[in-house]
């Protein structure tokens, strides 16, 4: 382990797309980082197949081993805290992080959400942006908290909202998006280039 690698943990449950895109950076020079581990909530997901590929170690963590969320979150914590990352990664991950964990990783919690946050948090997004009628909607790079989708924002992105468009269709659009300001937020992270002002996000040097 280089003494100025900068190491992530990510965590996912589906198909891995933005852990992907973190792969791309880290892989062609414009992110300074490796990924130290990864974790899923589920087994045999296609996340494990890119971790394989690119010679990532990566575990199937099953939450019904655990009696409840407290300890299933404290036991993450141990296996990225062994692995000494300095930024957890949230790529897909459907489930909710309690305090337990995010008290051990106080401001080094990222995720990538489906919608220009604070509108349409939570489940469903798209869909949600679709029946709600905006002209606009897109993704956003956030710190985690306690409260759903509701921490500091790093990045966003915008897209439009067809009049054709339904869930699937806007889905993949914004997808797009996610891969791009995802590793550009990490490396801003990485970079320091990030400072609070209340609830603020504001970068320096940009």
């Amino acid at each position: 382990m280089s003494v100025n690698e900068f190491r992530l943990g990510v965590l996912v449950s589906g198909r891995g797309t933005n852990l992907q895109a973190i792969i791309d950076s880290i892989e062609k020079k414009e992110l300074a980082a490796v990924i130290a581990f990864v974790i899923s909530d589920k087994a045999g997901v296609p996340a494990f197949e890119r971790c394989a590929r690119h010679g990532i170690d990566s575990v199937f963590a099953d939450p019904k081993i655990y009696s409840d969320r407290n300890r299933y979150d404290l036991a993450l914590a141990e296996i990225f805290q062994s692995r000494e990352v300095d930024l957890i990664c949230l790529a897909g991950y459907m489930r909710i992080l309690g305090a337990s964990f995010l008290k051990k990783f106080q401001g080094k919690v990222i995720n990538v959400h489906p919608s220009l946050l604070p509108a349409f948090p939570g489940l469903g997004a798209q869909g949600q942006a679709v029946t709600a009628g905006v002209k606009f909607s897109g993704c956003t790079v956030h710190f985690v908290n306690e409260k759903i989708d509701d921490g500091p924002i790093i990045l966003q992105s915008a897209v439009p909202v067809h009049d054709s468009d339904d869930a699937e269709i806007l889905s993949a659009r914004i997808l797009e998006q996610e891969h791009i300001i995802y590793p550009k937020a990490i490396k801003m992270i990485l970079e320091k280039r990030l400072e609070f002002s209340g609830k603020r996000v504001l970068c320096k040097n940009n």
